[in-house]
């Protein structure tokens, strides 16, 4: 169990700890996570709900200070960026890959779609998360993207595989706040359609409390991209996005004149 809270009221040596020794990505989802919890153990009541009261208290305690003491008894510091896992970030006993493959069968060609895809700048059309992609050379780009709290989390990418109308493949170059790598294969069916597969992998900030932030904001990653493939499919097949009202989003219609172009 984790019980920060326990500790944050009767440690009597503050000076001695209060060096910030977990990341920002982290902090962020640690505040998040907390309050999420501390608001619905007041709603629930009763001892489950005051226990998941105090384990909230400790998120965000963690989330404010910067400082854990379950790290410092067992010497981690995640804000230590001259250690390394294998997406060049420092590891933590709460750190964790996430896994995310899904798929979706949109009705245009495989060449149809994979040259809309290809240019990262148009991502931003059909993923929500995304604030901007910008195209540094033919490898690389500079992507954006919205985090919890109005904050932004920031990284470039370079492609790693690029086989026309089947596959392409990316990753996150060294110091992006989340670390990650990917893949899109563009398969016909046999109604002329396409089938799209996405295998994503990341490292979540924070492990299992970015996995609570996310639940908390109702953004569980697979969720996320299983949207955003189907605002793909609408944007391919009828030149728009529908939002879950039924209505246009406001940013599919900049999108619309690039899907018509990728079905000319």
């Amino acid at each position: 169990m984790y019980n920060e809270h326990l500790l944050t009221t009767s440690h009597p040596n503050e000076t001695s700890s209060s060096e910030q020794n977990v990341n920002n990505p982290e902090r962020i989802a640690s505040t998040v996570a907390g309050g999420a919890l501390v608001a619905f153990g007041l709603k629930q009541g009763g001892l489950l709900g005051t226990g998941l009261t105090i384990l909230g208290g400790g998120l965000l305690h963690r989330g404010t200070t910067g400082h854990c003491y379950m790290y410092e008894a067992a010497g981690i510091n995640t804000n230590d960026t001259s250690r390394s896992t294998v997406f060049g970030k420092a590891p933590g006993i709460l750190s964790g890959t996430i896994h995310v493959k899904k798929a979706v069968t949109v009705n245009r060609s495989p060449a149809e779609l994979y040259q809309y895809w290809r240019n990262f700048e148009n991502f931003p059309n059909f993923m929500q998360h995304l604030e901007s992609v910008t195209k540094i050379d033919e490898k690389r780009s500079h992507w954006k993207a919205k985090a919890p709290l109005g904050t932004s989390v920031e990284w470039d990418a370079e492609m790693t595989s690029d086989v026309e109308n089947q596959r392409i493949g990316w990753q996150s170059l060294e110091g992006a706040d989340i670390p990650n790598t990917g893949t899109v294969e563009f398969r016909p069916t046999a109604d002329r359609g396409t089938e799209i597969i996405v295998t994503m992998m990341y490292e979540a900030p924070g492990g299992k409390i970015g996995e609570w932030a996310a639940w908390a904001l109702s953004e569980e990653p697979s969720s996320q991209v299983a949207k955003d493939l189907k605002r793909f499919k609408s944007l391919m097949e009828a030149g728009t996005i529908l939002t879950t009202e039924g209505q246009p989003s406001g940013r599919s219609e900049g999108a619309r004149p690039m899907a018509r172009a990728a079905r000319a």
